[in-house]
């Protein structure tokens, strides 16, 4: 097939040629986008093959660009569109000779070699287009790396860089669309038969937590769960129990075939908050029930070490990995995150917590909800991208200390909006016990002693109640039923377990 010659110079000309010995043309295919346009004109139908990927300016000829753009819009209005319509359409705009005029489209027939490869030839325009994106995007990092950008330093070029390929390609692929609804079946059987042969019918990923589990049936690939509430009720205890609960259920299932098995996968815990050491001395002092206060003051005996040391022996075989950048990015985050799965491969993903996070370099939101809306929206991506759970922490706002019932709604999240919409599971730590400890009634409020006493008789009753016992509020599931699940407590050691109802109020079981 010849080409015929443009109307006018097109950006690029050649497919990579050499002009001199440094100076290269940028990629393009000039014959392909000539035989798409008279394939389209030829048979409308062929649109089909290719609208789904291919935009107007996607071609490198802006007179190219011009006519498909054309071509598009008549075909998407119901309308013919050919060499009569288009002329007729650009003669009505005063455009017709700025796409070459009546013969250029005429001659465009002349290159169509049939509406078969119509798809094919979108691709290879797509994919010249990719390329072109790539060398501007390259020029730019080259140009940054010079000192064009003097406020982003070396570190932030590279998130930035990573960021814009990441949109890259998200955007640059022309696969996707449909999915055999029998595939898709055969995936939901697999499912149900993993929850069936499960004990307790735990489909997904198990937390260690054994209401929990019933309730959301384990936690699912793709899925951002949100857990929320305010400081002090225990979000990051109760997350890095969840985390301990799959790390144990990824080493079980490594060593059910071999004992001596290495788990592939395992859990990332992002501990924005607090260090990485800081968060192992509270998971130490949770499983060996000595007091993390006791520990950083040194106040415990041998017997007390030994423990020590040998529940940090039990907990080093476990498959989890802590990274406490402070403010990481959603892009950076999302690089360590394929890294890890590559490398070590991953299961689950833990962000304590959300707020304390930035958007990726180079993006600037209009205001506090729209940063928040690009994270959620990226940990989203990032669940679905790598197909494990995210469990990200949330703080709420101060609504909730107006209430005369504190317990937490929707509508307290910070930034509720957009953390409700993207989210997959909300749910909402509360534990009475940390209010009432605050309402203690006072002598001097009271003009009777008696009523005092009596005022402090039923405050004594409610703490009885409450001691030791926490709710974890299910507020939202897209897949399942929503409710409240009663856990136990430990304030001592920050320490979530199973709430035992069946030997009295105080027991527990793990």
């Amino acid at each position: 097939m010849n080409t015929i010659d443009p109307p006018s110079p097109a950006g690029g000309g050649g497919a990579g040629g050499l002009l001199g010995l440094s100076q290269r043309l940028p990629p393009s295919n000039l014959a392909a986008e000539q035989a798409l346009l008279g394939a389209l004109l030829a048979n409308n139908k062929a649109y089909e093959r290719v609208s789904e990927f291919l935009a107007p300016e996607h071609f490198a000829d802006p007179v190219h660009g011009r006519i498909y753009q054309a071509i598009q819009r008549r075909i998407e209005a119901g309308q013919l569109a050919d060499v009569v319509t288009l002329r007729a359409e650009f003669e009505h705009s005063g455009l017709l000779d700025e796409v070459g005029g009546p013969a250029y489209l005429a001659q465009l027939l002349s290159a169509m070699v049939g509406i078969i490869n119509a798809g094919e030839y979108g691709r290879v325009i797509f994919d010249a287009y990719l390329r072109r994106q790539l060398i501007d995007l390259g020029e730019v990092i080259v140009n940054r790396a010079f000192g064009a950008e003097p406020e982003l330093d070396a570190a932030m070029q590279l998130e930035a860089a990573e960021q814009a390929l990441f949109e890259l390609a998200k955007d640059g692929t022309t696969e996707g669309g449909f999915v055999a609804f029998e595939r898709a079946l055969t995936v939901a059987v697999e499912h149900a038969a993993r929850a069936f042969s499960s004990p307790g019918g735990v489909s997904g990923l198990a937390t260690g937590l054994r209401d929990l589990d019933a309730k959301l049936g384990g936690l699912h690939p793709s899925d951002l769960i949100i857990l929320a509430g305010r400081p002090g009720m225990g979000k990051t205890a109760l997350a890095t129990k969840i985390g301990f609960g799959a790390a144990r259920a990824i080493l079980r299932a490594a060593q059910e075939a071999d004992p001596n098995a290495v788990p592939r996968g395992g859990v990332a815990i992002f501990s924005l908050e607090m260090s990485a050491d800081q968060l192992a001395t509270r998971l130490l002092a949770e499983e060996s029930r000595i007091s993390g206060d006791r520990i950083r003051r040194g106040e415990i005996g041998q017997r007390d070490f030994d423990r020590f040391v040998e529940v940090s022996r039990e907990l080093a075989a476990l498959p989890i990995w802590i990274d406490d950048t402070p403010a990481i990015t959603i892009s950076a985050l999302r690089t360590r995150c394929r890294r890890l799965k590559r490398t070590k491969g991953l299961d689950l993903v833990i962000v304590d917590y959300l707020q304390l996070m930035r958007p990726a370099p180079g993006q600037r939101p209009e205001n506090r909800v729209q940063e928040i809306s690009q994270i959620t929206q990226g940990l989203k991506a990032i669940a679905k991208e790598l197909s494990v759970p995210v469990l990200a922490l949330s703080q709420l706002s101060r609504a909730v200390e107006s209430r005369e019932d504190k317990r937490p709604q929707l509508a307290d999240l910070r930034e509720s909006g957009s953390i409700e919409q993207d989210a997959d599971v909300v749910m909402f730590v509360y534990r009475d016990e940390y209010y009432l400890a605050q309402r203690a009634p006072k002598e001097l409020a009271f003009d009777n002693p008696d009523k005092f006493a009596e005022a402090v008789e039923k405050w004594q009753r409610d703490m009885e109640q409450a001691h030791n016992k926490a709710e974890l509020i299910i507020a939202k599931q897209r897949h399942g039923p929503t409710g409240t699940v009663k856990l136990f407590f430990e304030a001592e050691f920050t320490r979530f377990g199973d709430l035992d109802t069946r030997h009295g109020s105080d027991g527990y079981g793990d």
